[in-house]
């Protein structure tokens, strides 16, 4: 089997994630499924996650379903400034040491496995935003669909780009263009 990396790139290689077709009885079963799944997790408690450590104390505030106020989907602990330059630095660190030099196959295989993990979960995920922020079932597919499509398209642009690029010649010059990934 070909790798995500052998695979066609560019526009001609890239199809949208498809909706479900709620005519489907199974569709409409998998996403019933997927809201029980998701009640049953409603109320939980969210570190702060902070250069990979998990930060359990300090001030929280609770996310709520806007359709009903009384439920609180999640609770989460909110960042001090301190924290939040924290983050803001092991991330700027961390593409310096190690994102930087990370070779573009490996950056859209990246891509690739998100969009895959969102594919397995779109049901699940969707479910989520119909509690967080009301959105409809159609409305919240719709969302996770076009998330994948950003993964899956991207990570074929940046495939293409790293290629070779056709340039116009132009009498007297030896041109060539260069993606030089920087971030």
């Amino acid at each position: 089997m070909a790798t995500r990396t052998e695979l066609p790139v560019g526009i001609d290689g890239f199809s949208n994630e498809p909706y479900y077709d709620w005519n489907d009885p199974d569709n409409v079963e998998h996403m019933e499924r997927a809201i029980e799944k998701v009640r049953g997790e409603l109320g939980r408690t969210y570190p702060l996650i902070v250069d990979g450590e998990e930060i359990h104390e300090g001030d929280t505030k609770d996310s709520v379903n806007p359709a009903d106020p009384s439920q609180v989907v999640g609770t989460f602990v909110q960042a001090t400034r301190p924290l939040a330059d924290r983050a803001v630095e092991s991330a700027h660190e961390f593409f310096e040491s190690e994102w930087k030099s990370t070779p573009v196959e490996e950056r859209a295989e990246i891509l690739f496995r998100a969009a895959d993990i969102m594919r397995d979960r779109k049901a699940e995920l969707a479910a989520w935003m119909v509690f967080e922020v009301s959105k409809s079932w159609s409305e919240a597919v719709a969302d996770v669909a076009e998330l994948i499509d950003f993964c899956d398209y991207y990570a074929r642009k940046m495939l293409e780009l790293a290629g070779e690029q056709e340039v116009v010649d132009y009498p007297g010059e030896d041109n060539e263009l260069r993606y030089i990934p920087l971030g």
